[in-house]
């Protein structure tokens, strides 16, 4: 099954998204080292601290690369989540081409109420927009495109980071 808009997509566009969509995981080589720093994170996220939020986000992330052996990037974190007449923003990867800048930036509180996201929500924003990374740094991917394979992607490495979590 393809989203809607792959009808739009041109003839090479096209080739990306099959190529994304048939890469469903991404295996960790070392699952079990994460535990202390998803703790250290849930801790930070449920104290509302956005400081140490964004210190062990950033770890965690890079933490997450070098045992991919993928180039590391900067994570940022910002308070109430962006928003607009197209909805509210969690998450954005911003990929800057043979440069130490490209970062996530990812949100910790809702639009409306201004609450801390939900641990689950936010560990899996972290993971979409480290996604984004991995499929051009380790899937060589000339677009990262939301494909079935994406989010099972994502799904992959939240399962491997939080494995007793109830879904």
């Amino acid at each position: 099954m393809v989203f809607d808009y792959y009808h739009r997509l041109g003839k090479k566009q096209k080739s990306i998204y099959r190529k994304s969509d048939s890469i469903e995981s991404i295996v960790l080589n070392h699952p079990e080292n994460f535990s202390l720093s998803i703790s250290t994170l849930k801790k930070a996220l449920d104290a509302e601290d956005r400081n140490k939020t964004e210190k062990v986000s950033h770890a965690l992330v890079n933490e997450i690369l070098c045992d991919l052996n993928i180039v590391t990037l900067k994570t940022k974190v910002l308070s109430a989540r962006p928003s607009n007449n197209w909805g509210e923003l969690h998450g954005q990867y911003e990929p800057v081409e043979g440069d130490t800048k490209t970062r996530i930036t990812v949100w910790m509180r809702t639009v409306r109420h201004k609450k801390v996201v939900a641990f689950r929500s936010f560990v899996r924003t972290i993971l979409h927009e480290l996604c984004h990374h991995l499929d051009y740094e380790m899937l060589e991917l000339d677009d990262s495109f939301h494909t079935e394979g994406f989010f099972k992607r994502e799904s992959s490495l939240f399962k491997q980071l939080i494995p007793d979590l109830k879904r």
